[in-house]
């Protein structure tokens, strides 16, 4: 099989309908699949063949999706890139991968460096081949390359928050399985907006298309997050669902203006990517209208592992029931399975896992054991269950032998009225191995001192568990996906 007959299957199920909507241009699927297989021959005479990689390094627009289909249809491998990234890593990237041709903006070709590979570039820049000119005179239709399910079909690089970007290897059937397992629980209407305003660099861009074929959605595509353009995108469209990670929402919750906005038509916020704080949920669905739904996945799991289904029971806290085909199990250091309720690590089973990690068969034997994904979150899993998740096991602190978890401190952090953004990590000291430290983002025109919130933090937990010190930003570091990044907070302590 290939990934790419799902748009084409998406044609002849559904017709021709308008699919997406971006920067005020409406775009059919049938013109998006058009654009995909221009896109496919240019590739071809760039002797793109089964197998190449081709690395995406571009914001969202309606080209990444043409992108990946076309690529896709060749039979190479797309290698997305967040242009976020310095260029540090974006040559590490172009280096591991082995890239044969990078489709980039003009604004993003000094992070190349050196790289003296074909560019094709959208937009109008000097080096490199202009997007629209080589894809205007090819051919409509392109006849898709098969591959088998095994064979590797994208290569995501991880965020690199534990050290140098390893290459996630997701094979064909990896993400056809996830992407069919993930619309089988879909209940919204199909014909109704839905608004896209994460990275399509990350795996959710790739959820969105394959997903999306195959339910045949339509989407409102913003080139990157800011709380007014979504909430304008959501009251011209009627917007019904929209995927983000919490810093999203809680910016979202915060804005000043967010009242002048219909968001009446809101049912679904899903939530991803890093821990909800149980304290927004409550004001934020009385403000916007809605249900915040949270769902778990990883890179390496193609993405989804677990959801809340609409139509069924939220335990808030909880990441939701595993999704069909994918089984969760929780380990203990010996990779024993613990009984219900105990926490451990989350591991997990089904087609939607990735072959390795690309280039190292080390870390790959070490992730993957015993035929389960290693995912390095802490959780339990309850009765009925649902999973919910703890912490990452690098982030636990051990203060003079008793263990802390940040989420838990930063739960009650989020509940002081002051505080927009938290984040706990360890600290050295020299009695206890280590402390607890928060950093802390107040809300505009909000006052608090370090005194007062630790004084809030005893009000509610366990003298050990609250912070030793509160430092404060202006903002939390972040990935360009928006997780906050501990890595930096602790490079800081």
């Amino acid at each position: 099989m290939n990934l790419a007959h799902l748009g084409d299957e998406s044609v002849q199920r559904y017709g021709e309908y308008v699919s997406l909507v971006f920067d005020g241009c409406e775009w059919t699927n049938t013109a998006q699949q058009r654009a995909a297989n221009r896109f496919a021959h240019a590739l071809r005479r760039l002797d793109v063949g089964p197998g190449d990689r081709v690395l995406v390094l571009l914001p969202n627009g309606p080209e990444v999706l043409q992108a990946y289909s076309g690529i896709l249809k060749t039979g190479a491998v797309i290698v997305p890139v967040v242009f976020l990234l310095g260029p540090v890593e974006v040559r590490h990237i172009l280096q591991d991968s082995g890239a044969k041709v990078v489709v980039t903006a003009p604004d993003f070709v000094d992070k190349l460096g050196g790289w003296e590979g074909p560019v094709v570039l959208v937009g109008a820049g000097e080096r490199g081949q202009s997007w629209a000119d080589i894809i205007a005179a090819e051919p409509d239709s392109f006849t898709t390359v098969d591959r088998d399910d095994s064979d590797l079909a994208v290569i995501l690089y991880t965020s690199g928050t534990t050290g140098r970007p390893k290459g996630v290897a997701l094979s064909h059937d990896n993400l056809a399985s996830n992407a069919r397992a993930a619309a089988a629980l879909y209940e919204l209407d199909r014909t109704r907006w839905s608004l896209m305003v994460l990275p399509l660099s990350h795996s959710y861009g790739l959820t969105v298309m394959n997903a999306g074929n195959l339910l045949g959605t339509r989407g409102v595509l913003l080139r990157w997050f800011n709380p007014q353009g979504v909430l304008e995108a959501i009251q011209r469209h009627r917007v019904e669902s929209m995927s983000a990670v919490p810093t999203m929402l809680v910016y979202l919750l915060h804005y000043p203006d967010a009242h002048a906005y219909d968001t009446s038509s809101m049912r679904v916020w899903g939530s991803g990517a890093a821990p909800l704080p149980l304290e927004i949920v409550e004001p934020f669905e009385r403000k916007f209208g809605g249900r915040i739904q949270e769902g778990y996945g990883l890179t390496e799991a193609s993405p989804v592992v677990s959801a809340h289904r609409l139509s069924g029971v939220r335990k808030l806290g909880s990441v939701g029931q595993p999704i069909p085909g994918v089984e969760v199990a929780v380990f203990d250091d010996h990779d024993r399975p613990l009984p219900t309720g105990e926490l451990g690590e989350v591991c997990v089973r089904g087609r939607n896992v990735m072959l390795g990690y690309y280039g190292l068969p080390e870390e790959t034997a070490t992730t993957l054991r015993n035929g389960w994904l290693h995912t390095g979150d802490v959780g339990r899993l309850d009765a009925d269950g649902f999973l919910f998740i703890v912490e990452r096991k690098k982030d636990l602190i051990i203060r003079g032998g008793f263990n802390i978890y940040p989420r838990e401190v930063e739960e009650v952090l989020y509940a002081h009225p002051a505080v927009a953004e938290a984040a706990v990590v360890g600290m050295r000291d020299a009695m206890l191995g280590e402390d607890v430290l928060a950093y802390v983002a107040l809300k505009p025109g909000a006052t608090a001192d370090a005194e007062a919130l630790i004084a809030f933090c005893r009000t509610r937990l366990a003298k050990y568990k609250c912070p030793k010190q509160v430092r404060f930003l202006d903002a939390l570091p972040k990935t360009p996906v928006g997780k906050i990044l501990r890595k930096e907070l602790r490079g800081l302590a």
